[in-house]
């Protein structure tokens, strides 16, 4: 697969989050450890090494912190996000003063295990469905302040982002429709509404948990009807009355989905599968860095 790419945005949220890192780790003191115990001008060098299988995502983030030590012009990536990883893959090089290859090691081991987390679980989830139209998308699910960095992971595991926050698309949920639901016609007003007073070109999306529900927003035609909670059968169902009356419209599920049905929705011929699993749920991946005795 191509490279995801890692743009202003992205380099803009790594930034600040560096600075937090660093400054949770260091303060303003520094790293008493291995001021006490290495000498200042003492070199070293180290290896990013996988230690389990998985998905590549963060190396531009490793290259911002290499950066920030001094250690750039050593820095050397093996790998690309989105590759994938066997145990033992070397995923980069660095090398240069011992002390501030020692400051450095938790915080790049902090964002490269979890981004390659997050890239490694979307993974197995776009496997799972591979041979359907289904694309997999994030959620809004994400750890506060890491949202462009957790989305740009999603990509290097070879799923899609949903919108990005608020202000990028209109999601007609069901918190909106509890309040509309004193009009005559909730769903059809809340479409007909968002069409109004949003920017020409916004996505309209509306979201759904009922087949009546669903009959009534297809025939208002948003640009996606998200269908939460419902099983294969009845997904299949809704498939089948989109392609006859309003093929146009794009079909996503959700809720409560796992690696274990995910394969079963993705046969019914939804378009879109999205969850907040991919975020909110995935595992560090086991990443280490290994010192080379020999340059100490």
């Amino acid at each position: 697969m191509q490279t995801p790419t890692f743009g202003a945005e992205e380099s803009r949220n790594a930034q600040t989050l560096i600075r937090l890192a660093l400054d949770e780790d260091l303060a303003a003191v520094g790293d008493l450890t291995g001021t006490a115990t290495i000498p200042e001008d003492a070199q070293g060098a180290a290896r990013f090494v996988a230690r389990s299988e998985g998905v590549l995502a963060g190396l531009p983030i490793l290259e911002l912190l290499a950066r920030q030590f001094g250690l750039e012009a050593s820095w050397r990536g093996r790998l690309r996000d989105g590759e994938r990883l066997e145990p033992r893959s070397e995923i980069a090089h660095v090398e240069g003063s011992m002390r501030a290859l020692l400051a450095m090691e938790r915080t790049a081991l902090n964002f490269l295990q979890r981004l390659s987390g997050v890239a490694t679980l979307t993974s197995r989830y776009v496997q799972a469905v591979a041979g359907t139209k289904a694309d997999i998308l994030d959620t809004r699910k994400t750890t506060p302040g890491w949202r462009a960095l957790e989305k740009y992971a999603v990509r290097c595991g070879g799923g899609r982002n949903h919108r990005f926050g608020l202000y990028d698309a209109i999601m007609i949920k069901d918190n909106h429709l509890a309040w509309l639901a004193r009009s005559n016609d909730p769903i059809g007003s809340a479409i007909k509404s968002a069409r109004i007073n949003s920017p020409e070109g916004t996505m309209v999306i509306v979201e759904v948990d009922t087949l009546d529900q669903y009959d009534r927003a297809l025939a208002c035609s948003p640009d996606v009807i998200l269908v939460d909670n419902l099983g294969p059968d009845v997904l299949g169902e809704a498939v089948r009355r989109r392609d006859e009356r309003n093929p146009s419209v794009l079909l996503e599920a959700s809720g409560g989905i796992t690696l274990a049905t995910v394969g079963a929705l993705a046969q019914t011929g939804v378009d879109r599968i999205s969850l907040g699993a991919l975020t909110h749920s995935a595992p560090a991946l086991d990443i280490g860095l290994d010192y080379e005795d020999d340059q100490a």
